[in-house]
């Protein structure tokens, strides 16, 4: 099992309540769109986002 950090802080005009919504509970279906060389899919193993929830992140080779 690999625990990786990443930490960045930027600036933007998108609303914090919308940024997290797309990048914390809507990121199995964002980030596959805006990084495919990266990322294969990311997929819900367990549950259904809520507490708890096991996400499991395919990336491209």
């Amino acid at each position: 099992m690999v625990v990786t950090c990443f930490t960045q802080e930027f600036k933007t005009v998108i609303a914090p309540s919308r940024m997290f919504r797309a990048l914390i509970l809507d990121s199995h279906n964002l980030i596959p769109k805006i990084a495919p060389q990266g990322i294969k899919s990311i997929e819900f193993i367990q549950g259904d986002g809520g507490a708890g929830s096991i996400k499991q992140t395919n990336f491209a080779h």
